[in-house]
């Protein structure tokens, strides 16, 4: 781990009107580290990302990378410092094949001027030997990316991000909606990205995924940081208590234990 963070957060705040969506949020990332990001729906999890990758600003706050303060117009300003995101929507044309969706935008071309054309051979090599890299294998390159599984069309997309120069990988519930094997699968590509010393964040609902690859832990509750650990700080049934909220579950279950007996709000009203 280098001694200064890759990207670092300090005391973000960001309001709508006045809806507090994030209140004095901090949070680091290192190189070759996976920093999973972590809390129920309303945390501010999808604010902060959007924060990360430049689609707006904090209202207040600082934002770092590599030691330097930036302030984001766009999220194309945060690719260009190396900083990209990979959405639940993936960003690919499903009808198209697998090599087209890798350079989408960025076609590597050959000749000149008025004869400058697409270089298919190229982009088929370069896809092949980066997938490689990541461990992954395509036997048709050709094949429509929407005939691929969800974990495969994942592993590219994140194949992409780091051929494109990506420093930080922001990953946005990858395997929300992903069976057993193939979250197994798309949870070795951030190991392999994670090798490659890039910081990952990793955004997730669910924590024995998170404990799986994450380094570090940042807990979000209601748009604050409950909490910030290192894998050796915290145990997994740690984290699950902090995510389940599990203080409120304990009172609603002596709530519901006085209804079950008759003594609660519901049986009150029945008497009446």
């Amino acid at each position: 781990m280098t001694a200064e963070p890759l990207l670092e957060v300090r005391h973000l705040t960001k309001l709508f009107g006045s809806v507090i969506a994030l209140d004095d949020v901090s949070a680091k990332v290192y190189r070759g580290e996976v920093t999973c990001l972590l809390g129920d729906n309303g945390a501010g999890k999808s604010t902060l990302i959007k924060i990360l990758s430049g689609v707006f600003p904090p209202t207040d706050g600082e934002y770092l990378f590599e030691g330097k303060p930036c302030h984001f117009r766009s999220p194309r300003e945060a690719r260009a410092l190396g900083i990209a995101t990979v959405y639940q929507d993936l960003s690919l044309l499903p009808l198209m094949p697998v090599w087209r969706n890798f350079f989408l935008g960025a076609e590597p071309e050959k000749g000149t001027a008025l004869l400058r054309r697409f270089d298919v051979a190229t982009a088929k090599r370069i896809v092949r030997d980066e997938l490689a890299k990541m461990g992954i294998t395509v036997h048709d390159l050709d094949q429509p990316v929407g005939t691929m599984s969800g974990g495969e069309r994942q592993s590219l997309a994140i194949a992409r991000a780091v051929y494109f120069g990506a420093k930080v990988l922001i990953l946005d519930e990858p395997t929300a909606a992903l069976g057993v094997k193939q979250a197994g699968m798309v949870l070795r590509y951030v190991a392999q990205a994670k090798a490659r010393n890039l910081g990952v964040i990793f955004i997730s609902h669910n924590p024995q995924h998170a404990y799986t690859v994450g380094d570090r832990f940042v807990i979000l509750k209601r748009g604050r940081v409950l909490g910030s650990w290192t894998k050796q700080e915290l145990s997994l049934a740690e984290m699950i208590y902090c995510m389940s909220g599990a203080d409120e579950l304990e009172t609603l279950s002596a709530e519901l234990d006085q209804i079950a007996r008759g003594n609660g709000p519901q049986a009150a009203t029945r008497a009446a």
